[in-house]
């Protein structure tokens, strides 16, 4: 039965939820920018009779507070890292989209003995120019109409034009999700994107690894850079999801859900 919590770590108040089975393996679940908890929904039937789950917030999303300033992946970590502590989770397997993977990853890389395994979705492990031209813009958006003035535009991005008109109530939860995201949180996380660099540290990844890709994201997390990304990690593995553009989960949820939860089962 789903439990929602708040708990304070690193200095914040962190919205969280738990479902599952007490005494499993814990499985985190780490959400992208402007989304919250509820984007992991569709992962929950599938796993909650095997794992211990959490899922939270990130700073500024949900509702987990906001700070003022730029943010950097440094904290986002030690928030997650934090509500372990909080919460006497001594291991986990780590799961991430966009925001999230690109904050997994880096949890890995510098936390490696709280991680069972990594899984990073839909994202990058460095900045590049063609997503460092995309956020400025964003950011004056939302200054000048706040989310209402992004939500759409950033929706439109998120998924096949197939699945937009199949699904309008999937498309009004997103919003939700979107107009939900204080500026404050959306801002200090385009921060951290702008400063995002783990590539060179990649290789240093030494825990059970496993990319996820959308088939049709073309630029939050393409394909052909998660490949990259799994060719970095030592036996690490790349998965592309059919049907599914940047937020696969959401899109594809049993193709989603078949591959994560192999991988999961097996480590």
């Amino acid at each position: 039965m789903e439990r929602t919590m708040y708990v304070d770590a690193n200095g914040i108040r962190i919205n969280y939820r738990l479902d599952g089975w007490q005494g499993s393996p814990w499985v985190t679940f780490i959400t992208g920018i402007a989304n919250d908890t509820t984007m992991w929904d569709g992962q929950i039937p599938a796993l909650e009779d095997e794992f211990n789950i959490l899922r939270l917030d990130t700073r500024g999303h949900g509702g987990t507070q906001a700070t003022d300033g730029d943010y950097a992946f440094d904290m986002l970590m030690n928030d997650v890292v934090g509500v372990w502590d909080a919460l006497d989770i001594p291991q986990t397997h780590v799961v991430g989209l966009g925001l999230g993977g690109s904050t997994s990853i880096g949890i890995a890389i510098n936390h490696s003995d709280r991680v069972i395994s990594l899984t990073p979705c839909a994202c990058r492990a460095v900045m590049v120019p063609e997503l460092q031209a995309i956020w400025p813009s964003l950011v004056e958006m939302a200054k000048t109409g706040g989310m209402e003035a992004v939500a759409e535009t950033t929706v439109q991005r998120w998924f096949t034009d197939e699945f937009k008109a199949a699904n309008p109530d999937v498309l009004d939860s997103v919003r939700q999700q979107i107009l939900g995201t204080d500026l404050r949180g959306y801002f200090g996380c385009i921060a951290a994107f702008m400063s995002l660099n783990f590539i060179d540290k990649i290789g240093d990844i030494t825990v059970p690894t496993l990319f996820i890709s959308g088939a049709d994201d073309q630029r939050g997390g393409p394909a052909s850079v998660m490949q990259s990304l799994a060719d970095g990690v030592n036996g690490a593995r790349h998965v592309s999801i059919p049907d599914a553009a940047h937020i696969c989960n959401i899109q594809n949820p049993a193709g989603f859900n078949d591959v994560l939860g192999t991988f999961l089962r097996s480590h």
